[in-house]
């Protein structure tokens, strides 16, 4: 990715590639039977992006938002899912990012119909316009039409399907695998979970689910599995906490608000 759930954003960075020898397996819990049980429409998430960039002391660096509509696309009825990312006026000066992500997701089977990418990291600058045809298993882009499996992800769409994962039926240092396009390309990726762990945030306390992903190497984001994703041990299953070395130092993002979830936030202790 690139900044932005990225968020700004590391949210977005689900992605990094690695030697076909190591890539798991396509297919996986990602598609056979997923369905949505962690997420409504009307959910707001915000984050707040921090950086520590050579030697400095992690400082605000950005904010990133998560929005979730339902609305119908093609006479279809979907999750209208938009992903914003930037960084402050302060860090504009070192890696700039205005980033915006937008997934039209099927309601039923979590399967993305369109996905749209306006990107600005650091003087990178791409615009991505995909639609997902699911009977021809090809994604047509602004540039090409390629072919994808029979289940697939974009990079926002990712983070709402991983919601669903059951951790409960996985054993510490299972990988789960998904197929994500990006960039014209289809990335064979998994989750490493990781198991449970309490920590404290700049929220609150919070019981957690934690994993590590596997990144797309981008502008601003190592390869490998270097990101650690905290997510609330609760039925929502939301990111709490990311935390990533990025080429100009590392950055940690929390849970700065929250608004209609679709269950409570049982696993917040305390603030």
């Amino acid at each position: 990715m690139r900044v932005f759930f990225t968020v700004c954003i590391l949210l977005l960075t689900l992605t990094s590639q690695t030697p076909q020898s190591e890539q798991p397996q396509p297919g996986s819990e990602f598609c056979n039977g997923i369905r949505n049980h962690a997420f409504q429409a009307g959910e707001v998430l915000k984050y707040r992006v921090n950086y520590g960039v050579a030697g400095i002391h992690l400082t605000s660096g950005g904010e990133a938002s998560f929005t979730t509509t339902l609305e119908k696309f093609q006479g279809k009825d979907v999750y209208h899912l938009v992903g914003e990312g930037k960084t402050n006026s302060f860090y504009d000066k070192f890696f700039k990012v205005r980033d915006k992500y937008e997934s039209y997701i099927d309601t039923a089977t979590l399967q993305p119909y369109k996905f749209l990418r306006d990107v600005n990291e650091g003087g990178y600058k791409t615009y991505e316009n995909v639609s997902f045809i699911k009977a021809a298993h090809t994604a047509v882009t602004n540039t090409g039409v390629y072919t994808v499996p029979d289940c697939i992800q974009d990079v926002l769409s990712a983070i709402f399907y991983a919601r669903n994962i059951n951790f409960s039926q996985h054993k510490v240092d299972d990988k789960i695998p998904f197929d994500m396009f990006l960039d014209r390309q289809v990335y064979h990726l998994y989750v490493r979970y990781l198991g449970k762990e309490t920590i404290r945030t700049s929220y609150g306390k919070f019981r957690t689910i934690k994993f590590k992903p596997l990144l797309v190497k981008g502008t601003m984001f190592e390869g490998g599995e270097k990101m650690t994703v905290w997510v609330s041990d609760d039925p929502n299953h939301i990111a709490v906490r990311i935390e990533s070395p990025i080429t100009v130092g590392k950055v940690s993002v929390d849970m700065s608000y929250y608004h209609n979830l679709r269950y409570p936030l049982s696993s917040l202790i305390d603030l």
